[in-house]
């Protein structure tokens, strides 16, 4: 397999020696930084496979970073946070992270979270088709290229964003609850509070300007969870 790359991105020096220390011995490459701004200079130098990030950190806040590259790129970024509460966790994935994990956490959590993360960028299991056309071909799923293009855009979702549309999409009609939602992506016992599929699905609405009264469309079922609708 090839060794996968991690960028970790706080700064506390331990912290980072901690981390580094377990990915090398799990077989990843691990770079570092400790600022924002230094985070930026080596996503764009190193195309990392995925980002380890802290939020509060000098000269560019991690929220800024988490921003600007998700204006050019699709990377898997996981937020290192000390904010507890749900409504700062809420706005990290509305930034368009994939994950988060809350300080302080231990070594083993860490790792499971990226590896998780990392199997949802290059897992097609249980495809239906290689390419999902729905409403005359105004969306398009590459389920093997893993892009999605609408109204002939190609659309950057994060590997949450991806996998959330294409279990969707390769079920129209079938409601999944939030829990179910959660277990199916992430794949493994995940402590999570309620908002966050929201949150995902809303970054789909506005990244696919998916109108409500007209498909192909995310369909909210009150008090139990979504569904897909699309020809």
């Amino acid at each position: 397999m090839e060794q996968k790359t991690i960028l970790v991105v706080d700064d506390e020096i331990k912290i980072i020696l901690v981390l580094k220390a377990y990915l090398e011995k799990d077989g990843f490459k691990v770079l570092t930084a400790r600022d924002g701004q230094e985070a930026l200079e080596k996503a764009h130098q190193e195309n990392p496979d995925l980002i380890l990030l802290d939020l509060m950190l000098p000269i560019v806040s991690g929220e800024e970073v988490c921003r600007r590259l998700r204006q050019e790129s699709t990377v898997p970024i996981i937020m290192l946070t000390a904010k507890v509460q749900p409504e700062k966790r809420v706005e990290g994935l509305g930034l368009g992270a994939d994950d988060y994990v809350i300080k302080p956490f231990s070594p083993p959590e860490v790792l499971a979270r990226i590896k998780a993360v990392l199997r949802r960028v290059n897992n097609d299991e249980g495809k239906l088709a290689d390419i999902l056309y729905f409403s005359g071909e105004k969306l398009i799923i590459d389920t093997l290229r893993h892009q999605v293009k609408y109204n002939s855009q190609t659309v950057r979702l994060t590997p949450t964003e991806y996998k959330l549309l294409s279990l969707l999409a390769r079920n129209p009609g079938r409601i999944y609850s939030r829990e179910l939602l959660i277990e199916l992506i992430h794949g493994y016992d995940y402590d999570v509070f309620d908002r966050t599929i929201d949150v995902h699905i809303k970054n789909l609405r506005q990244k696919l300007a998916l109108n409500p009264t007209k498909p192909p469309c995310i369909h909210t079922v009150y008090g139990v969870g979504y569904r897909f609708e699309g020809d």
